[in-house]
C-alpha cells in the first residue's frame, strides 16, 4: 500500500465528502466504530449501497475494516480524520446564492442552493 501525498490525500478526502452517504458514514464512524448492518439501518440505505460506499472509503484510505469473529467492524483509519471532520463541521460558510460553479462532470455543483 502506498502513502498518499498531501494533495492526493486531500483529493481523496474531498471525493469521499462529495457524496452525502459517504459523508454520513464518516460522521457516524467519527463517533464510534460501526458494523455494516447497523450503519445501513442507521443511515436508511441498503446493505449493498453501504457496502459500495465502505469499499470506496477503504480504497481512499479513510476507513479500515477490523475483523471481529465473523463480523467486520469499521472505523476511521486515523484519529486525525475525526479531528478534521470536527473542524469542518464547525465551519460557517458565506455561500453566494448566484454561484455558477460546475463540478468535474460539468453539472452545477449545487453550492448556490
Amino acid at each position: 500500500m502506498t502513502t498518499a501525498r498531501h494533495t492526493d490525500a486531500l483529493s481523496r478526502f474531498g471525493h469521499a465528502l462529495s457524496d452525502p452517504t459517504r459523508t454520513r458514514i464518516l460522521l457516524s464512524l467519527n463517533g464510534t466504530p460501526g458494523y455494516p448492518s447497523d450503519l445501513a439501518d442507521q443511515l436508511g440505505v441498503s446493505r449493498q449501497i453501504l457496502s459500495n460506499h465502505l469499499t470506496c472509503l477503504r480504497g481512499c484510505g479513510l476507513v479500515v475494516a477490523v475483523p471481529e469473529g465473523r463480523r467486520m467492524r469499521y472505523e476511521l483509519a486515523d484519529s486525525r480524520i475525526g479531528r478534521a471532520l470536527d473542524d469542518l463541521m464547525g465551519l460557517v460558510l458565506a455561500v453566494d446564492p448566484n454561484c455558477a460553479c460546475v463540478g468535474a462532470d460539468g453539472e452545477p455543483c449545487g453550492c448556490g442552493q
